[in-house]
């Protein structure tokens, strides 16, 4: 090569893929180059050159003079699976790096318990084959009269080289799929032996009873009799029945007939028929489909619950045939779950009371189990907002509170006052726990016409927060004419000339207008009056004042509610009290 000459590689060493124990060569040529070729192996030079004396199975061999530097490796072991690189060192260049893979055969596969195994007639049937130390991990199949057998499940272990794996395979085999002295065989094959290897076993079936338990008849009502069978095939014979419930010996039990009363636990306990002969026992158990109302299984229980939290119930009922679960809440219609679980989201202060989990089991019998949701937020009052007191009598002003947790306060305030408890001037505050919520009463001695004109003020606080009622006393018997209640007639002509007599009821306790609709005119004895806004009522003791005298318009053909409105004018329960003529003007 002369000076300036730059080497490469005319061919450089390939990814190979080779059987352990076989040969393999790996190629390096760089013709015209005369310096020194190093084999890296794993990022480590194997040697100087030709001279690989520490690798008794590796070679340098070619043309050393046309530039052939091959790596050959006489007998590939798993040592050798490595990338390798040809470098020339003088000329700083190198080869490609080459991935060699080395395959190991798995060792002969072994069947555990081989090569005879032996199992009682009705037992399952597990097999487990191993085949280790290969590369890459064996693939296990099993076969049956030349036939795989598929659902085994396998199992891989790497060991220690990082390399190798381990492969394990179980199969499992239903007793009715076996068949005495046929033979199983476990096949392991990889990329190193695609031919595999293989080992059988022979499969030996004792013969201890085979039994079976009938019961009749089924399904069948609690409290009604069943009969039991067990019937056994077995070889040699039967020595022995043996019979259980839950496993506990039903002694009054013998032979291969069992006879009882059966209840609900028969559908949950199994009743089992041991049958023994010479190589052993065989046990057999089987419950009875009987039908029962629902048994409560888990008991719900009431709960405390924050506001905006959620209220979760449990309630699990058994029944047979299935049962049918329903949740309401009392006093309502509304079906709220059917399932074991109740859940209340957000839980509002409405949602507290009594909750009931009812179970069905169709045309044999029903139960239920009720439980109370408690909800803790702030106080609701729940008070008239209007109440009513004799003028110069004593009277009492009411506050109803529902809270959980209890108020931990109560307070009525009006104008400047504020009380809690107790007594002040002609207040008294009293405050009475029952069962539905706390009563607040406010006391007022020798009321007074003020009294009727202040506004009460009762709140009530707790640790969720607080509520404010403001309620107003109104005269009870009393109306603004001074009249103790009544009638009051008012005479009324249509255009027709017909009087139309309207009396009116008077509550005792009614003191506001009451509102005719349309326009219709007022007939009286001494004077015509139009009633307009703002002017005292017609007979009232105080306030009154003459009307405007208003002539009578035409009236309306027809005494409608649509009719124009004619002013503000509205009837009053003391209207009728006086005498007066007139158009009444009403919306």
């Amino acid at each position: 090569m002369t000076e300036g000459q730059a080497s490469s590689f005319t061919q450089q060493p390939q990814d190979q893929v080779v059987i352990a124990g076989q040969p393999v060569t790996l190629l390096c040529a760089i013709p015209e180059y005369n310096g020194i070729v190093l084999w890296i192996k794993d990022g480590l030079a194997l040697g100087v050159g030709r001279d690989l004396s520490s690798y008794p199975r590796y070679l340098v061999v070619g043309d050393h003079l046309s530039g052939q530097h091959h790596l050959k490796i006489l007998r590939a072991d798993l040592q050798d699976d490595a990338v390798y690189e040809c470098q020339a060192i003088q000329a700083a260049i190198r080869s490609r790096p080459a991935r060699l893979t080395v395959l190991v055969p798995p060792d002969d596969p072994v069947i555990m318990g081989g090569p005879i195994i032996s199992l009682r007639a009705g037992d399952p049937l597990n097999l487990t084959c191993h085949a280790d130390n290969a590369k890459p991990a064996a693939s296990i199949i099993w076969m049956r009269k030349g036939e795989v057998i598929n659902g085994a499940t396998y199992s891989k272990t790497l060991l220690r080289d990082g390399k190798r794996e381990s492969i394990m395979s179980t199969l499992f085999i239903a007793p009715s799929d076996i068949e005495n002295g046929e033979s199983i065989v476990c096949r392991a094959t990889n990329k190193a032996i695609p031919s595999g290897k293989e080992t059988s076993v022979t499969i030996d079936i004792q013969h201890p009873p085979l039994v079976n338990l009938s019961v009749e008849p089924q399904p069948v009502l609690e409290d009604n009799t069943v009969k039991f069978h067990c019937s056994a095939k077995a070889n040699p014979a039967v020595t022995q029945y043996r019979w259980a419930k839950k496993g506990q010996v039903i002694k009054e039990a013998s032979g291969d007939f069992y006879e009882t009363i059966v209840d609900h636990t028969f559908f949950f306990e199994p009743v089992s028929c041991e049958v023994t002969n010479a190589l052993g026992s065989t046990n057999i158990s089987r419950t009875v489909d009987v039908y029962f109302g629902p048994r409560m299984a888990t008991e719900p229980q009431s709960l405390l619950v924050d506001l905006g939290s959620d209220a979760v119930f449990n309630c699990a009922w058994t029944g047979n045939p299935s049962l049918t679960i329903v949740w309401m809440k009392r006093g309502s219609g509304v079906v709220l779950s059917n399932e074991n679980k109740l859940t209340l989201k957000s839980v509002r202060q409405e949602d507290a009371g009594k909750y009931v989990c009812r179970a069905v089991v169709p045309r044999v019998g029903a139960g239920e189990r009720e439980v109370t949701l408690t909800v803790n937020g702030p106080p609701i009052i729940s008070s008239t907002q209007t109440q009513h007191a004799l003028h110069g009598q004593k009277g009492q002003i009411k506050c109803f509170i529902r809270s959980t947790p209890p108020p931990d306060r109560i307070a009525w305030s009006w104008k400047e006052n504020v009380l809690e408890s107790g007594t002040s001037g002609r207040y008294t505050v009293e405050t009475v726990s029952t069962d539905e919520g706390v009563i607040s009463t406010l006391t007022i001695s020798n009321i007074v016409r003020a009294d009727f004109q202040t506004i009460y003020n009762c709140t009530a606080w707790n640790s969720f927060g607080s509520d404010t009622e403001i309620i107003r006393l109104k005269e009870q018997g009393g109306h603004p004419c001074g009249a103790g209640g009544g009638k009051a007639a008012v005479q009324i002509k249509s255009e027709l000339n017909e009087p139309l007599k309207i009396s009116l009821g008077l509550l005792p306790m009614q003191t506001e207008p009451v509102v005719f609709p349309g326009r219709l005119p007022v007939s009286g004895s001494t004077q015509q009056q139009a009633l307009g806004p703002g002017r005292g009522w017609p007979g009232s003791r105080a306030g009154s004042e003459p009307a405007t005298q208003h002539p009578s318009p035409q009236p309306a053909p027809h005494l409608r509610s649509e009719h124009p409105w004619l002013g503000d004018a509205r009837g009053h329960p003391c209207l009728g009290q006086g005498d007066a003529t007139g158009w009444l003007r009403m919306p």
